[in-house]
């Protein structure tokens, strides 16, 4: 069944910027993050607490978890490949993390250093204390929809991990096409199956624009009846580990398409496209969303000047 409303998972404070040669100072990550609750959103991955030399851009992932005061309205989430990421994570008062588990063997290694099988024992090794703290758990499945270095990843690789993980008990489980390579087929298929094996987990969806097909694999997500959707302001992002991996699927652009669709989402465009601009300043290059280039739909009416 169709979704009714759609939670917007922000993602560029973490998946956003973590392949720019632009070093982001603290304090503008934490007014990136302050423009995407002020619009509306309520989850947002601001933080991946992975090794500094491979993703410098992540070095003050500590500082900046420590400087977000607890908030009731709003969720942060740390992303964590390992126990030690997770054992950052839990010093600095982080209340919800992404674990991540790569479908593709070869991309694992590069990304974790590890094997499947190392990776989802890790995951076991979290679950628990993670559950006795309180703190929520997602497991995100990364190149779901396909790998960079071994081509198509089957459905029952990506299943098979899904179950694996199941086994201790993560809170959601999300899907990532980290390379943009899917089409919205394959979201289909692997949702029907994946609500088959939990019908009560809450499912998420992680999309690159790649390939231009991130909104239409989007759509299908919805249509399917997906739980929530990771998006960046402006369309930033990459993998640091994934050759060509470009942007995330746009806030903008996938809040646009859902209003209209009347899919409840509860995030405001204008200041998403305002934010958008301003980390292109930051950034030092064009926003790649289509809906900053373009405007949105109807045209806001210009408010008539005081004589």
């Amino acid at each position: 069944m169709a979704a009714t409303r759609v939670d917007i998972v922000e993602v560029s404070p973490r998946d956003g910027i973590q392949n720019e040669p632009v070093l982001l100072s603290t304090a503008d990550k934490l007014a990136l993050i302050a423009a995407a609750k002020a619009a509306g959103i309520g989850r947002l991955e601001v933080a991946s607490f992975v090794n500094p030399k491979r993703v410098p851009q992540m070095a003050d992932a500590d500082a900046v978890l420590a400087a977000l005061a607890p908030d009731h309205a709003a969720r942060h989430i740390g992303l964590v490949l390992n126990a030690r990421g997770f054992e950052r994570a839990m010093a600095v008062g982080c209340r919800e993390i992404n674990y991540v588990v790569v479908a593709s063997e070869t991309f694992n290694q590069r990304n974790q250093g590890a094997s499947i099988a190392e990776t989802v024992a890790q995951w076991r090794e979290i679950a628990a204390p993670a559950r006795a703290a309180g703190i929520r758990t997602t497991v995100t499945i990364g190149a779901s929809f396909g790998c960079p270095f071994e081509g198509e990843v089957p459905l029952g690789a990506v299943l098979g991990v899904a179950e694996a993980v199941l086994a201790d008990a993560p809170d959601e489980i999300a899907f990532a096409d980290t390379i943009g390579c899917g089409v919205p087929r394959q979201v289909r298929a692997l949702l029907a199956r994946a609500r088959a094996l939990a019908p009560s987990l809450s499912l998420r969806c992680h999309f690159h624009d790649t390939r231009n097909t991130g909104i239409a694999n989007a759509l299908a997500a919805v249509e399917s009846g997906v739980d929530a959707l990771d998006a960046s302001i402006g369309g930033f992002g990459g993998c640091p580990f994934a050759p060509a991996a470009t942007g995330n699927v746009a806030t903008e652009d996938l809040v646009y398409m859902l209003d209209r669709m009347g899919v409840e989402t509860g995030v405001a465009i204008a200041p998403i496209m305002e934010a958008a601009r301003w980390l292109s300043g930051l950034l030092g290059k064009p926003v790649p969303s289509a809906l900053t280039r373009a405007g949105s739909f109807p045209p806001v009416p210009s408010v008539p000047q005081a004589a």
